[in-house]
C-alpha cells in the first residue's frame, strides 16, 4: 500500500484536543483521596489558593495528582533554576516544627493550633514576650514580626496569644472579638466596653501588655482605646500573605489542558502578557487578528555550530464558537539571538507574534505557546468580536506601539499596516526615550465625511489633580479616499508627565459631531527608559495572498455561510489558478453542497496532477455519485483504490456504487474491507446485515 504525502492547505490542522477537555470533572471529597494525598493538603492548608484546590479535588488519578503538586511547587519556587526550591524546603520545615512544638498542650496536631498556623505563615517570630507568671493575667505570649508592605502588612506588629480562662491551648487574640477583658484573670466589677479603664488595669500590671492589648501595631490608638476594625483587616492580610504572589491560572490550564499538553509540559506553565487586536488590512482588504504573547520567563539553548542561542517556539492556535473549532493551526517561531543579545532578551522578554485572517463575529481564541526547551507552556485565552466591514464609517484602533519600522507594502507582518510595523509591547508603557505611535483605521468611508471628517486624538492624564491633556486632529481628506483607510501619529511622550493615559479616538464630522469612539490606555513610565521585549514573527508575502482567502473559506464554511464561502474560494483561485490545494479543497466544498457538476468541472485539471491523482478519483468518484453515475463513479474509484487501497471513504463510496449497479457480492467484498480497517462503522455494520438477508 501506498499514498503519496498531501495537504489541503498549507496550516497544519491541529486534532480537536479541546472538545473533551474544557468540560467539568467530578468533585472528590477529601476523604475520598489516598490518604498521602490528604496528607499534602494538610501540608498546604495555609498556602493553597481555592482555585488550586478545587482544581486537585477534579484530578481523577494519582499520575495527573503528582504532577499537579509538582506544578504547586515550582509555581512557588523563588530560584527557579536552581535544583533547590527553597520555598518548599522552608515550609516543610515550619509544618513539622508545628507539629512537633505547638500540639503538645492539646489533644489536636500542632499545624491546626493557632500557633502553629501562625508559625507556617510567617515562620519564627523576631522576639517573643511572655507573660506567663502574673496571678492577675492569663498565660499569654506576644509574638513580634516585621511585615511586608507588598502584601499590605504594616511595618511592624505583635500578634498575642492566649490560654482563655487561664487553661488550655494558646489562642490567637482578637482584640475586637476577644477584647482586653479575657486577658485578666478576676473580671470582676470591671466594664468590659471601658477600654480605657482596661487599658489603665493592664498596663499597671503588665506595661507592654497593655498596647498589644488594644491593638496589633503597638502605639496606633483610637480614640478611648477603642480596638480598632483595622486589626480585623491586618489579621485578613495576615492568612492571606502567603497566597498573594500566586497567580491561580496555571491550576485551571492543568486541568483544562491535561491530555492536550503533554504531561511533560503540565508543571511549567509560564504566565504571560498579551495583546490581541482586531485590525483591518487596506492591502488585501480582509480583516486580521494579530496577537502578541510575552511569557515571564525564557528558556533557551545554546547553538555551537553558529554561535547562537535560540528558542524553538510552537504557536498552536484555535478559534472556537462554543465547543466548534472554526479554524486553528501549528505554527514553529524559532528565534536566533547572539551572546550579545542573550541578557536582552533574558531581561526584556521576547514577543511572539502572529498574524492571521478572520470572518466577522464572535469567538474564543485560545494560543497555546510551547518552548520544548525546559517543556514550558504559555497560553492565551480571549474572547474577541470581529465587526463586518459592510457598515459605512466604521473606526478601528487605537493601535499603540513604543515605535513603528517601516517595511514594503507587500509583506504581511504582525501590528503592520500599509508600510508601518508598530512595535508593540502588552504593557504599554513608555518612557520619554520611546518614539511612541497611535494608529486608527477607518473602513468605508462616506464622500461627505472623507471630504469633511477628522479623527481627534484625545489624550488625558487619570490623576486627580492637574491632569495633562492633549489633543490632536488629523484630516481624513488628507489621503486619497479608499475603502479602508489607515491614519498614524506620534505621541511625544517627553511632552506627558508619568501617568495612567486615556487615548479617545473619535470619528467627527464637518459639524463636530462625534460619529464614532473608541478607546485606549496607556502608562507613561517615570523611568528615563522602558525595556521593551525582542520580537519574534514570521511574515508572509503578499504574492501568496491566496493563501488568506483560502482560510478564509475554511472559516465561512465552518460557520455554514456557503455564498461567502465559495466566494473565497474563487478568489484564491483567481489569485493562483495552479494552486493545486485551493483547487483541491473548492471542489469539495462544491461536492458538500452537493453543486456536482461544477465540482467536475473545477476538478479537471487534477488529472494530470501525480501528487493528487489518489484525490482526484477519490472526490471526482463522489460528484459522479451525487449524480446518479454510478458507473462512471465506480471507474474512478477503482482508479483511487489502486492508488491507496485503505481508504474507507473511498472503500465505502465503491460498496455503495457496487451494490446499484447490481453486483452485491463485490459491494459486501469491499465493505467488509472497510470494516477491517475501522471496525467503529455503526452504519457500515447496518449495511452488511441489510445487504446479507438479500
Amino acid at each position: 500500500m501506498r499514498r503519496k504525502p498531501f495537504s489541503i492547505i498549507v496550516i497544519i490542522f491541529l486534532t480537536c484536543w479541546l472538545a473533551n477537555s474544557l468540560f467539568s470533572q467530578k468533585k472528590f471529597k477529601e476523604s475520598e483521596l489516598p490518604s498521602k494525598y490528604q496528607e499534602w493538603l494538610n501540608l498546604v492548608a495555609y498556602i493553597i489558593l481555592p482555585q488550586e484546590k478545587e482544581v486537585f479535588l477534579q484530578l481523577d488519578n494519582d499520575r495527573d495528582r503528582d504532577l499537579f503538586i509538582e506544578a504547586f511547587w515550582r509555581q512557588r519556587d523563588p530560584t527557579p533554576g536552581t535544583p533547590e526550591n527553597e520555598y518548599k524546603e522552608e515550609h516543610i520545615r515550619r509544618f513539622n516544627y508545628a507539629n512537633k512544638f505547638f500540639g503538645r498542650s492539646t489533644t489536636r496536631e500542632g499545624w491546626r493550633t493557632d500557633m502553629g498556623r501562625i508559625y507556617i505563615i510567617l515562620g519564627e517570630p523576631v522576639s517573643i514576650e511572655r507573660f506567663e507568671s502574673s496571678s492577675f493575667i492569663v498565660p499569654c505570649q506576644a509574638w513580634s514580626y516585621y511585615g511586608d508592605p507588598k502584601k499590605d502588612l504594616p511595618p511592624h506588629f505583635v500578634l498575642l496569644f492566649y490560654q482563655r480562662g487561664g487553661v488550655g491551648e494558646y489562642k490567637l487574640y482578637d482584640p475586637v472579638a476577644d477584647g482586653p477583658i479575657n486577658l485578666l484573670i478576676d473580671k470582676r466589677d470591671v466594664d468590659p466596653t471601658n477600654y480605657e479603664e482596661l487599658y489603665e488595669k493592664i498596663k499597671e500590671i503588665a506595661p507592654t501588655l497593655a498596647d498589644i492589648a488594644i491593638s496589633l501595631v503597638p502605639g496606633e490608638f483610637t480614640y478611648g482605646y477603642t480596638p480598632s476594625p483595622r486589626n480585623n483587616i491586618i489579621m485578613a492580610n495576615i492568612f492571606e500573605s502567603p497566597r498573594k504572589d500566586v497567580n491561580p491560572s496555571y491550576a485551571t490550564h492543568f486541568l483544562n489542558y491535561k491530555g492536550v499538553v503533554s504531561t511533560e509540559y503540565l508543571t511549567n506553565f509560564v504566565d504571560s502578557e498579551s495583546m490581541v487586536e482586531i485590525i483591518p488590512d487596506p492591502v488585501t482588504g480582509l480583516s486580521f487578528v494579530h496577537l502578541s504573547v510575552v511569557p515571564k520567563s525564557i528558556s533557551v539553548d545554546y547553538y555551537e555550530p553558529k554561535d547562537q542561542y535560540y528558542c524553538p517556539y510552537q504557536l498552536n492556535l484555535s478559534l472556537r464558537v462554543q465547543d466548534n473549532i472554526i479554524f486553528q493551526y501549528t505554527k514553529d517561531i524559532p528565534f536566533y539571538f547572539s551572546k550579545q543579545d542573550a541578557r536582552k532578551v533574558q531581561v526584556n522578554g521576547l514577543s511572539i507574534e502572529d498574524s492571521f485572517p478572520i470572518i466577522e463575529g464572535t469567538y474564543k481564541l485560545i494560543v497555546l505557546l510551547q518552548n520544548p526547551i525546559a517543556k514550558e507552556f504559555s497560553l492565551l485565552e480571549k474572547e474577541i468580536f470581529v465587526p463586518g466591514q459592510n457598515e459605512p464609517n466604521l473606526l478601528f484602533g487605537p493601535y499603540l506601539g513604543y515605535r513603528s519600522e517601516n517595511y514594503q507594502v507587500g509583506l504581511h507582518l504582525p501590528y503592520k499596516i500599509l508600510d508601518k510595523k508598530l512595535m508593540v509591547d502588552p504593557k504599554n508603557v513608555f518612557s520619554p526615550q520611546d518614539e511612541a505611535q497611535v494608529m486608527v483605521c477607518l473602513v468605508e468611508p462616506t464622500q461627505n465625511i472623507w471630504q469633511e471628517g477628522q479623527i481627534r486624538l484625545l489624550i488625558k492624564g487619570l490623576k486627580e489633580v492637574n491632569p495633562t491633556e492633549k489633543a490632536y486632529l488629523l484630516k481624513l481628506a488628507s489621503q486619497p479616499r479608499q475603502r479602508i483607510m489607515a491614519f498614524n501619529h506620534a505621541l511625544d511622550v517627553a511632552e506627558l508627565t508619568p501617568d495612567y493615559y486615556e487615548l479617545k479616538v473619535q470619528l467627527i464630522d464637518g459639524q463636530g459631531n462625534v460619529l464614532r469612539e473608541k478607546t485606549g490606555h496607556f502608562i507613561v513610565s517615570r523611568e528615563k527608559a522602558v525595556p521593551h521585549p525582542m520580537v519574534s514573527t514570521k511574515g508572509l508575502s503578499l504574492a501568496n495572498r491566496h493563501l488568506l482567502h483560502l482560510m478564509v473559506a475554511h472559516q465561512y464554511e465552518k460557520m455554514n455561510l456557503s455564498d461567502q464561502a465559495e466566494a473565497q474560494y474563487k478568489k484564491a483561485l483567481e489569485l493562483k489558478p495552479d494552486y493545486s490545494e485551493a483547487r483541491l479543497s473548492y471542489s469539495q466544498f462544491l461536492v458538500r453542497n452537493r453543486k456536482f457538476e461544477q465540482a467536475l468541472e473545477v476538478l479537471t485539471p487534477l488529472a494530470g496532477e501525480e501528487r493528487f491523482k489518489f484525490e482526484y478519483y477519490l472526490w471526482r468518484g463522489f460528484a459522479l455519485m451525487g449524480l446518479g453515475r454510478y458507473e462512471e463513479a465506480k471507474e474512478s474509484l477503482l482508479e483511487g483504490n489502486k492508488i491507496y487501497n485503505s481508504d474507507t471513504r473511498l472503500l465505502n463510496a465503491l460498496g455503495e456504487c457496487f451494490f446499484r449497479t447490481g453486483d452485491k457480492n463485490r459491494a459486501l467484498e469491499v465493505l467488509r474491507a472497510s470494516l477491517r480497517l475501522n471496525a467503529n462503522q455503526p452504519a457500515i455494520k447496518k449495511l452488511i446485515e441489510e445487504l446479507e438477508k438479500k
